[in-house]
């Protein structure tokens, strides 16, 4: 306890908020989608939250603290994108059954360490170029975000630079509350969308059907593999954590198994919510930056326990706002992992590749932008590098005599 108050700091609490802020005000969109095209119950839909949220919290709360490294844990957001067109095509208790085995198949890659031999192969200047590719988004629709609340963003940039000047550790919770502020004055808070209610879990126990499994469980588990653990990996590896993927992807899955039952369809490491935990805006010393994770999970259990009322919340704040702070709090990550992708010449090339494709948003075959840039860029760094080899190797005569 007497190394937690020493290591609290305002700053990691509101990277904390942040995150979990952004992840209800974006993601959680999906999750409602899905179970409209599926016709939830709202006692199903509250349950599903509950879970996540409870799911992720406690994670995210346990790895940080055990392993002194900012880890955020969150819901898998392309899996609740593949749902949005498969939930409705099987029953919820067969969905839930796929869940499970969705988890034991990745709690399997993460037990046997072939997750960690990938990461320790994958080329430093790639993975950050996919880091930044995964967050291009969210800084230019600060930019986009402009043309249709201008007030509202140009005062939150505003808050941002002088802030980053005098107090770079509290810009981003200065941007919060001018946002917040500024919205409140031009009457854009809709504090009529704010309900009360507390979630209430319930049990739904699993069928096993094949077509769940082959169409559901097997797909949500690669997606969940390629499009949440390996660039969420790779924001803690750019951000100098050299934590293994092994307790990670094993204390999430197994997590995963237990509250699949009660709804959820799996929780996992997250990328673009722990780019803000894990960089110098959370803390200047990276070795505090942990207490961030903690307050991740602490909120999101608060979240779970009162999901329906403050998701309520976030629905009430106008998407411009969270779009700018969202953008804002990831200008640190954004720069890293530019800086990382172009700072070894021989792997530009491969990392503006990867860099692009991701930064594109292509899907093909079912697998998102993330998966592909970081093939594309795998296979231009393979080429390029055996082509440089065969024109460097050179044939050294036999001196005579």
């Amino acid at each position: 306890m007497d190394t937690l108050r020493k290591d609290f700091s305002l700053s990691a609490i509101v990277a904390g908020l942040i995150a979990v802020i952004i992840s209800y005000a974006g993601p959680l969109i999906i999750v409602f989608q899905a179970a409209r095209e599926a016709q939830l119950s709202a006692a199903e839909v509250s349950s599903w939250i509950w879970a996540i949220s409870i799911g992720s919290g406690l994670t995210g709360l346990l790895l940080s603290w055990r392993l002194r490294v900012p880890v955020i844990t969150a819901w898998s957001t392309p899996g609740a994108a593949l749902l949005v067109p498969m939930l409705p095509q099987v029953s919820l208790a067969e969905a839930v059954g796929a869940y499970i085995v969705a988890s034991l198949v990745i709690a399997l890659v993460g037990l046997s360490g072939a997750f960690d031999k990938l990461m320790s192969r994958l080329p430093k200047a790639i993975a950050a170029a996919m880091l930044a590719g995964i967050l291009f988004r969210f800084g230019a629709e600060l930019f986009t975000s402009v043309s249709v609340q201008p007030l509202l963003v140009l005062s939150m940039f505003a808050s941002y630079l002088v802030f980053k000047r005098l107090s770079p550790r509290y810009a981003i919770l200065s941007v919060l509350i001018v946002g917040c502020a500024v919205a409140a004055s031009l009457g854009q808070l809709n504090s009529t969308a704010i309900t009360v209610a507390v979630a209430e879990p319930l049990f739904i126990a699993p069928q096993w059907s094949w077509h769940a499994i082959i169409n559901i469980g097997l797909p949500l588990a690669l997606v969940s593999l390629t499009g949440q653990y390996v660039p969420g990996m790779a924001v803690l590896r750019s951000a100098g954590y050299q934590t293994p993927a092994r307790p990670i992807l094993s204390v999430t899955a197994l997590g995963s198994v237990l509250l699949a039952p009660f709804g959820s369809h799996g929780f996992n490491l997250a990328a673009i919510t722990a780019a803000i935990c894990t960089g110098r805006e959370a803390h200047e010393q990276p070795g505090k930056r942990y207490i961030a994770g903690m307050a991740c999970g602490v909120f999101y259990i608060v979240m779970g326990i009162f999901g329906a009322t403050l998701a309520s919340v976030f629905a009430a704040l106008p998407r411009e706002l969270i779009a700018s702070l969202a953008g804002l709090a990831l200008f640190g990550a954004i720069m890293t992992g530019l800086a990382g992708a172009m700072a070894d010449e021989k792997q530009r090339e491969a990392a503006l590749i990867t860099f692009l494709v991701t930064a594109s948003g292509m899907s093909f075959l079912g697998l998102a932008a993330a998966f592909w840039g970081l093939i594309f860029g795998l296979v231009a760094h393979a080429v390029l590098h055996y082509q440089r080899e065969r024109r460097a190797a050179v044939v050294v005569p036999r001196a005579e005599g």
